[in-house]
C-alpha cells in the first residue's frame, strides 16, 4: 500500500522549497513528486531533527519515554551517548540502553563510552576498559565512540585511551571528543588524533580555534549549560561544520521543546533557514552514518510536517513512514521497562555531615548559572563551637558527596549560588559516577534529603521546614520506569518547591547540583573523596 502525503516539501540539499507530495511504501520514500501548483499557504515537510549528543539518562527518563515525549516535537533520532548508565552498571547499563529503545519507533544512536569510570578521582560502579570498548564498537547498533573527557590521556599518550581510540578508527566509526577551554597546539594535538566534535565551547574563539584544526562543533543549550547566544553567530560561514545537542535535558524542557526550539532561535537570529536545517537534520545523520532519512528517493520515511518554518510548531512526526507523533500529542505508547541498578549503602545521620574548623579560610565553589564550569574562591568561614556552618547571609551553604556503592565516609565542601534560605536538595544524579550529591543550609535536613534517596535507591529529593519531596529513580538511580508526563510533572513540582520555598535562585537547580562532581570541567568540584582541582586534575586537600 502507497502511502501519500503533500504540502511545501523542504529539499535542504538543493535549497528549494516547492509543493509536492511523497509516496511512501514500506517504511522508504517511494517517489517525491514535484506538483505543478505554487507554494500553498500550508505546511511544510521537511527531515525530522536529531539531536547530535544527548544523555538519555539526564531527562530522567528510559529510552522509550523519551522517544515519547521527544517526538512531538519534531525529533526523530538522537546521538545518544550512554555513559551515565555505563558509570553505574557498565555492559549490562549499555545493553538496557540498546535493547529499551528498541521498543519503540525512534532511531536511538547510542555510542560506546569511553570513560567509565571518568577519572581515578571519584568511586563508580564499573570499569569498561580497551576490550570491552572494542567489544560495544562492533555492534550495529553502537554508532561511534562517545566523548573522551580524558584529553590529558589523549595528549600524554596514554595506552588504554589510544587503544579506545585506536579501536573505533578499526571499525570506521568517528570519536567524539570533550576538551571544554582546550585552545591552540594542545587542541590541534587532540583533534589530529582523532577527535571529531566537540560540545563544550564556552566562547566562539574557542569554537573557532577548533574549526580550523577540522573539528566540528555542537550547540549545546541543555537544562543547565547554555552555549547558544556565545555560538550562533558561526553558523552564517561554518554551518556545515555545525550541530544542535541539549546534551542534558531534564523531563520539564523536554515536554516544552527540543531541537525545534534552537531552530526558530536560529532563524530569529537571521541565520539563512537552509544553514539551520543543514545543521538540525542533515549534518548528523552524515557524520554518523546513522542512515535515517534525509528527504530523499530511497531514503527511510523519517520526516516532520511543520505549520511553519520561523516557529517550528510541528504538526506531525513521521518515522520508517508510521505516524507517531500529530498535533501536539504523542501516538507512542508506554512500555514496561525492567530495573536495574546498583545501590549499596547505609542511612546516615546528621554528625556524618559536620566539618570541623581549621584553616583561615577555605575553598569554595562558585556555582554557575547556565554553565558547568565553575569558579574557585578563597571564604573566611562562619565557625561555632570548632565547626564550619553554612553562612546563608552570604550564600555559602555545605554540600556533600556520599558514596552510593558501599559505606565509606562523606566528602564535604562549601558552595556558593544555590541560594538556598532553608532545607536541602539532593540527588543521585550527579556526573559522572552518579554517588549521592546534596546541598543544604544545616545538617540535619542534609541527612534527611540524603536518607530520602537512599531509600528510593535512587531519585532527587527536596526538604524544607515542613514539608519534603522525592522522585523516586530506581532504573539505575537515573531514570523513573514509569510514564514521561507524569515523570515531567513530578519533576516540575519539586523544582518548583526548590525555587519558591526553599529559595533557590538558579534556572534549573537539580540539573546544576548534578554536575557539581563532573570533574573533568574546571575550575573546582567536589567527587567522593574530596575537592578535585579541575585545572591541576588532582585532589585538591
Amino acid at each position: 500500500m502507497i502511502q501519500k502525503i503533500s504540502g511545501n516539501i523542504v529539499d535542504i540539499f538543493n535549497k528549494d522549497i516547492f509543493y509536492g507530495e511523497i509516496e511512501v511504501k514500506d517504511s522508504k520514500i517511494l517517489a517525491i513528486n514535484k506538483l505543478d501548483i505554487a507554494l500553498k499557504d500550508q505546511s511544510y515537510i521537511l527531515p525530522g531533527f536529531t539531536d547530535a549528543h544527548v544523555h538519555i539518562e539526564s531527562s530522567m527518563l528510559v529510552p522509550s519515554e523519551f522517544a515519547k515525549l521527544a517526538v512531538v516535537h519534531g525529533t526523530v533520532s538522537t546521538i545518544s551517548d550512554p555513559h551515565e548508565i555505563a558509570n553505574v552498571c557498565g555492559m549490562e547499563g549499555v545493553t538496557f540502553m540498546i535493547d529499551n529503545g528498541k521498543t519503540v519507533p525512534f532511531k536511538f544512536n547510542f555510542g560506546a563510552p569511553s570513560c567509565v569510570p571518568a577519572t581515578i578521582f571519584e568511586t563508580a560502579g564499573a570499569v569498561l576498559n580497551a576490550e570491552d570498548i572494542d567489544q560495544l564498537l562492533q555492534k550495529d547498533e553502537i554508532k561511534y565512540l562517545s566523548e573522551m573527557m580524558n584529553f590529558p590521556g589523549v595528549l600524554f599518550g596514554d595506552k588504554e585511551v589510544l587503544q579506545k581510540i585506536a579501536a573505533a578508527k578499526k571499525y570506521s566509526k568517528p570519536v567524539d571528543g570533550h576538551a571544554p577551554g582546550l585552545r591552540g597546539e594542545q587542541a590541534k594535538k587532540y583533534i589530529h588524533a582523532g577527535m571529531s566534535t566537540d560540545h563544550e565551547c564556552f566562547t566562539a574563539e574557542e569554537a573557532l580555534d577548533k574549526l580550523k584544526y577540522g573539528m566540528k562543533i555542537l550547540i549545546r543549550e541543555g537544562s543547565a549549560a547554555k552555549n547558544f547566544e556565545a555560538l550562533i553567530d558561526l553558523m552564517h560561514e561554518h554551518y556545515a561544520m555545525m550541530m544542535f545537542c541539549s546534551d542534558d535535558k531534564h523531563p520539564d524542557s523536554l515536554v516544552e521543546g527540543h531541537i525545534n526550539q534552537l531552530c526558530a532561535r536560529a532563524i530569529a537570529k537571521g541565520i539563512d533557514l537552509f544553514k539551520v536545517l543543514r545543521s538540525a537534520c542533515v549534518n548528523p545523520v552524515l557524520h554518523y552514518n546513522t542512515g535515517v532519512g534525509l528527504l530523499r528517493v530511497g531514503d527511510n520515511a523519517d520526516f516532520i510536517v511543520a505549520e511553519d518554518l520561523t516557529n517550528f510548531k510541528i504538526i506531525q512526526t513521521y518515522i520508517d513512514g508510521e505516524l507517531v507523533a500529530a498535533n501536539g500529542r504523542s501516538l507512542i505508547s508506554s512500555k514496561q521497562s525492567k530495573i536495574i541498578n546498583q545501590f549499596s549503602c547505609d542511612e546516615k545521620i546528621p554528625a556524618d555531615f559536620k566539618i570541623k574548623s581549621g584553616a583561615p579560610s577555605i575553598d569554595v565553589i562558585e556555582a554557575l548559572d547556565g554553565q558547568l564550569i565553575t569558579n574557585k574562591l578563597s571564604v573566611q568561614p562562619k565557625t561555632i563551637n570548632d565547626e564550619i556552618i553554612t553562612d546563608v547571609a552570604n550564600d555559602i551553604l555545605k554540600i556533600v558527596v556520599v558514596n552510593r556503592y558501599k559505606n565509606a565516609p562523606v566528602a564535604k565542601s562549601f558552595i556558593k549560588n544555590f541560594g538556598l534560605k532553608q532545607g536541602a536538595i539532593a540527588s543521585t544524579v550527579a556526573h559522572d559516577s552518579h554517588n549521592i550529591i546534596a546541598v543544604g543550609v544545616d545538617d540535619e535536613s542534609i541527612c534527611k534529603a540524603v536518607n530520602l534517596v537512599i531509600k528510593e535507591q535512587g531519585g532527587v529529593s527536596a526538604v524544607g521546614r515542613s514539608s519534603s519531596l522525592i522522585l523516586g529513580l530506581p532504573v539505575a538511580g537515573l531514570m523513573s520506569n514509569d510514564d514521561g508526563y507524569k515523570v515531567a510533572a513530578a519533576y516540575t513540582a519539586i523544582d518548583k518547591m526548590v525555587k519558591e520555598e526553599l529559595g533557590s535562585t538558579l534556572a534549573s537547580p537539580f540539573m546544576t547540583l548534578s554536575f557539581m562532581a563532573l570533574l573533568v570541567i574546571p575550575h573546582l568540584k567536589l567527587s567522593d573523596l574530596g575537592l578535585f582541582d579541575g585545572d591541576n586534575f588532582k585532589l585538591a586537600n
